[in-house]
């Protein structure tokens, strides 16, 4: 089954076209989204057989031109070249381009050009995974995928462990299970979601702690594009004298007691009053600022 399509515009002006595709249910692609793909001189797209797909689904055939990681640096001068006079649309093989893949180099290069950039809103699989996962969303990370590596996947969790905000990564089913465990582990066993096929006749949502999530996938990760999403940390704990004593010595190596109790009082939330008296404790005595 097609869509309806107008060719109201039998020709676009010159530029780039940032074209959301759907997810999942081809059904998600606006009617304006499907006009500009109909209308585009070129295509640039990930994969030409996945776009391919789509263009059958409304009825059109348009040239494409394939534009990924391996090849970007080679063929973007061209693209940006076509832009002078054609109407180049990107496209990605799901979702929102430049989200998770190269395009904003193309987006910054065209405008360095001086061609026009439009954007075609429409599908993205991140936040699609926000509104499932019943977790806070009035601020969140989009991490992208972790990598591969067990030691570089640690030190990247360590990199936002302290961000306070819901994260949202993707992940493939075969690493979904080790990428939990070492969440959990780098992060602490927050509430989060594993969300896959979004939009699809098996579209689920789980929701657990990482490690419940973790051992619930240990055997096998389930087929399909997954998101996960994992709660901001939790509060934390008030800090100790003990905690502002260590940041006071420190603060007081580089300032005088007045803007060293004040850094204090800032980074720590604490009262300055309080702490200059202890910084002057330290001091063993008043000191000039």
């Amino acid at each position: 089954m097609t869509i309806p399509v107008t060719h109201s515009e039998p020709s676009l002006e010159p530029g780039l076209y940032i074209v959301a595709t759907p997810i999942g249910n081809l059904g998600d692609l606006s009617p304006r989204a499907a006009n500009i793909l109909t209308n585009a001189d070129v295509i640039a797209v990930e994969d030409s057989r996945v776009t391919a797909g789509l263009l059958r689904h409304i009825g059109v055939k348009r040239p494409m031109q394939p534009y990924h990681d391996h090849n970007a640096e080679h063929v973007r001068p061209g693209l940006i070249a076509r832009m002078a006079t054609q109407a180049v649309a990107l496209v990605s093989d799901a979702g929102t381009p430049l989200i998770s893949d190269p395009g904003y180099k193309l987006v910054r290069d065209a405008r360095a050009a001086g061609h026009m950039v439009v954007t075609i809103p429409g599908p993205c699989a991140a936040i699609a995974a926000l509104t499932l996962a019943g977790l806070p969303t009035d601020r969140f990370l989009f991490a992208g995928f972790l990598p591969p590596k067990e030691k570089a996947r640690a030190d990247a969790i360590a990199e936002i462990a302290g961000i306070r905000a819901t994260l949202v990564l993707y992940e493939s089913g075969p690493r979904l299970a080790a990428t939990l465990t070492a969440l959990a582990q780098g992060l602490g066993d927050r509430e989060a979601a594993v969300t896959r096929e979004i939009t699809k006749k098996f579209e689920e949502a789980v929701t657990g702690t990482l490690s419940t999530l973790a051992a619930r996938y240990a055997e096998g990760g389930p087929k399909g594009e997954i998101a996960i999403v994992i709660a901001p940390p939790g509060e934390a704990p008030p800090a100790s004298d003990q905690d502002a004593d260590a940041a006071l010595a420190e603060a007081l190596t580089r300032l005088p007691v007045g803007r060293a109790a004040s850094e204090v009082a800032k980074a720590l939330g604490m009262d300055r009053k309080t702490l200059y008296a202890r910084a002057l404790a330290m001091k063993d005595g008043p000191t000039g600022d």
